[in-house]
This record gives C-alpha cells, structure tokens and sequence, in this order.
C-alpha cells in the first residue's frame, strides 16, 4: 500500500472524475488512516440540484469554491459532521463525499472515538463497534476520522517532501510500536495513493437519500467490501434539514 501523497491536481478534476478515483485511497486525520471504498460526486452551481452549491456561493459552501483537495465538512441534521474533498479549479463549487471505508491505522482510537454510538448491550452498556462498522457511513467515517466543524477548509494536499508526511509508515502498520501509537499533528490532514482497487470491483449507482437528481449514478463503491453503507432512497421527512450527503441543502 503506498503512502504516497496525492497532488492537488489530482483533484483539479471533476467531481465524477474524482470520486472513483478515490476508491483505494488513504486519507489521514487525527491519528487515524482510512482506505475509502465508497463515496459520491456533486456537481457545481446550476449544474447538480441535488448539490450544495446549485444556488451558488454562500457562507456554509464557501469552502467548496476555494481550491481543490481541501475538506469541506458540515454539520446535518443537528447531531453529525460529513466529509467532502473539493475539486475543480476555485469558484466552481463541486466535490466529492467521503461516505465510507475501512480504518487500516489508528484502530483503537477510532474506536474510542466510536464508542457508545453502538447499540445498547444486554447488560446496559454499549456493544463494542464491530472493525467494518467503524467508518461504514459517512457520519461514522467523520466520528472515526476525528472531523468537527474546526476542520472546514482544511488542507488535505501534502506539499512538503514525502518523506516528511509525519508517522504514516507507523500509523498503518501491522507490527505493535515500542513507543506507542505514533503522534500525528492536530488539523491536519493528506490523502495518499493507498491501494486502488481492480478496475472491475467499482461499481456506480445513484446516491444515496436524495430527492433531486436522484438518478445520477455518481455514487461509487467497491463491490463486494464489508465496509460499504446499504443503499438508502429518499425518505420525505418531517422536518426541513440538510441530508446526510453533499446534497439536499435546506430550503428557506
């Protein structure tokens, strides 16, 4: 697997171009490595309507015009944090959510950060988080990943040497560390090349949750991995809030 970090022209693309491209990658925040096997592209401003951008630039979306591999993370439904990667070249307002993966470094902290959101055990407590379930969705995969609202417009190009990425040899390694768990810098954060799968393993489909353009087939996934979300068409709420995806932004 490599370690590696991605360009940001790898980025300068478009959201669909991206997106399954992306499938096999690592990215690392918070002392934690996640190798993505799902995820969704969304267009730019009157382009996608199932998008936070379609009507254009606004306080919540700005990240998503600024430049390419940077996070966009947002808060839905008043209790979760979402993950995106930015792309295309700035002002265009398009990227691509992280919605799920496998965490390959940093398992017991990702854990930890997972614990009691299982659910309730026999005795009371909560049940342990099984290894799939730790990112297998996207607000999981933020929760493991250690994003919050802080971490909106955060780098995820590394631009210094490779060399210098710190501990991510460490991070996802197998082999128990003497000196305990590598440290890794607070807020920040890199994609790296990772290990993409076989051509043949992607699959696409229509994202997930969404009422408009609910038949672009611009989720991906790698077939047949454990960690992937179930498929979820959109459920008319009660209530008027975001999704749990880059798309269905309020109205007012």
């Amino acid at each position: 697997m490599s370690t590696a970090p991605l360009p940001r022209a790898f980025f300068d693309r478009p959201s669909h171009e991206v997106a399954p491209d992306l499938l096999g990658r690592l990215i690392v925040h918070g002392g934690v490595a996640v190798r993505l096997t799902e995820v969704e592209a969304y267009g730019g401003p009157g382009e996608d309507p199932a998008a936070h951008t379609y009507r254009g630039k606004t306080a919540r979306n700005a990240v998503m015009f600024g430049p390419p591999g940077h996070l966009y993370v947002y808060f839905t439904y008043g209790m979760h944090f979402c993950a995106n990667l930015v792309c295309l070249p700035e002002d265009q307002g398009s990227a691509v959510l992280l919605r799920a993966g496998e965490v390959v470094g940093g398992v017991g902290l990702a854990r930890s950060r997972r614990s009691g959101r299982g659910a309730p055990a026999g005795d009371g407590g909560p049940r342990p988080v099984a290894d799939r379930d730790l990112g297998r969705g996207p607000a999981r995969l933020a929760v493991a990943l250690g994003l919050l609202r802080e971490h909106n417009g955060v780098d995820a190009v590394w631009e210094g040497p490779p060399g210098a990425i710190p501990a991510v040899d460490r991070l996802i390694s197998a082999a128990p560390q003497a000196d305990g768990p590598p440290v890794w810098p607070a807020g920040s954060a890199v994609v790296l090349e990772g290990r993409p799968p076989e051509p043949g393993a992607i699959r696409s489909g229509p994202r997930t949750g969404i009422s408009t353009a609910k038949d672009t087939p611009w989720r991906f996934w790698v077939e047949g991995d454990p960690t992937v979300s179930p498929y979820r068409a959109h459920m008319p709420r009660r209530r008027n809030a975001a999704a749990t995806s880059v798309g269905e932004a309020p109205r007012s």
